[in-house]
């Protein structure tokens, strides 16, 4: 359960104003919490846990987005 609590926590927090280095950490972060997620989720199959997954992947992808910039052709 803590986990959990730490995984609404990270959705919980200001994502606006970021420095790339705090951005590399969000990505990394949510990363490891989703990881973590998925081992509960394997064992216990509660779709709680996937949709708390599936948020924080959406996050995830945009902190990463931002990151690469604009693709350049």
């Amino acid at each position: 359960m803590d986990l959990i609590n730490r995984a609404l926590e990270f959705e919980q927090r200001k994502m606006r104003s970021l420095s790339t280095s705090d951005r590399v950490k969000i990505s990394r972060e949510a990363k490891a919490l989703i990881l973590d997620l998925n081992q509960i989720y394997k064992e216990k199959k509660d779709e709680k846990i996937m949709d708390i997954m599936k948020r924080l992947t959406i996050i995830k992808r945009k902190v990463e987005k931002r990151l690469k910039g604009p693709l350049v052709n």
